[in-house]
């Protein structure tokens, strides 16, 4: 007779990975110990000995989605925080609950406080003034966090559906009244491979390129 798997203890790992799992879900909301606990088998009771409340589960969860983001230091510092903007959108877009709880937390973890520091010595080591570098990582992540919460709101999520609310308002919208973005409209969002989505990377060399001329004037 095959004896009966032993369950895996329980780790503060394992219920942050609960919630996790429950905020992508049903957003933060929908996380609380009885459902964390229901979803591992155990008493609410019992994940106290782990988190110490929801707030501290909530403050796990958020530096596990840090720990996810990636910002490599081989490279040059354009091309690592162009790479980081598209890892933390990578991120947001698995966990889009997050947007609003990253850089909110008053007592952030280990690996919200690694990204942190990595991303400030990647822009040091490329002779970032320190103003500047805090310049540089404020309108950046203004940048990401904002095209998240704005993508987040939007009320289409793919190409197809894009393009069939704009040629439904446009069907409402009179050219003539509207010259403007009936000119967007037609001349752009309706045309063939449009992807609102591509609009992220396009904006994001825009400030990369601002930054790049900011950081020449320093040097100058």
């Amino acid at each position: 007779m095959t004896p009966p798997r032993a369950r895996p203890g329980l780790t503060r790992d394992r219920v942050v990975a609960a919630g996790l799992a429950l905020a992508d879900v049903g957003g933060t909301e929908s996380v609380t110990m009885r459902r964390v606990g229901e979803r591992l088998g155990v008493e609410a009771m019992s994940l106290y000995k782990h988190v110490a409340n929801k707030d501290d589960l909530l403050d796990g969860m958020v530096d596990a989605v840090f720990a996810e983001i990636d910002v490599p230091r081989d490279v040059g510092w354009r091309e690592s925080m162009r790479r980081r903007a598209i890892s933390v959108r990578t991120a947001m877009q698995r966990h889009p609950w997050a947007v609003t709880l990253m850089e909110s937390r008053p007592t952030p973890g280990v690996a919200t406080m690694r990204h942190h520091d990595t991303v400030l010595g990647v822009l040091r080591g490329a002779g970032f003034p320190v103003a500047l570098a805090a310049h540089a990582f404020s309108v950046l992540d203004a940048y990401v966090y904002g095209f998240a919460m704005q993508e987040r709101a939007l009320p289409f999520e793919t190409p197809e559906d894009t393009a069939a609310l704009a040629q439904a308002i446009f069907a409402r919208m009179p050219p003539e009244e509207y010259p403007h973005l009936a000119w967007l409209t037609t001349e752009h969002v309706l045309q063939p491979g449009y992807d609102y989505a591509h609009e992220y990377l396009l904006g994001l060399d825009l400030v990369l390129d601002g930054l790049d001329r900011a950081l020449a004037s320093a040097r100058a």
